[in-house]
């Protein structure tokens, strides 16, 4: 495992030991619509269909959800993080936020 960094919706890795806990970790981000996003969905919604500008905009959130949970597990020693969830919340209108959270953990191989 000397480069690799694991990320996972287990609480465990298959050959690998949880060697030391390290603690919760969590990254966020919040992101609002924009009007340039909003006309389009607004098409999109007249017509049907999924609404891909906001399909790319909670798909960018989560993947910088888990890199700023990540960050902050690599600076405490982490080469894992275990037990990744995902939440969403609407923050106010047209506004949301994005969240990663899991445990970091140091793995061994058994």
């Amino acid at each position: 495992m000397s480069e690799e960094f694991v990320v996972t919706t287990l609480e465990y890795v298959p050959g690998y030991r949880i060697k030391k806990i390290l603690g919760l970790v969590s990254g966020s981000t919040v992101k609002a619509r924009n009007i340039g996003r909003d006309i389009l969905a607004l098409f999109r919604n007249i017509a049907g269909g999924e609404i891909v500008e906001y399909t790319e905009l909670l798909a960018g959130s989560r993947d910088e959800a888990l890199r700023r949970m990540v960050e902050k597990a690599k600076s405490m020693g982490a080469n894992a993080v275990v037990g990744v969830r995902l939440a969403t919340s609407s923050i106010m209108s047209g506004a949301a936020e994005v969240v990663a959270y899991g445990t970091a953990v140091v793995l061994e191989k058994e």
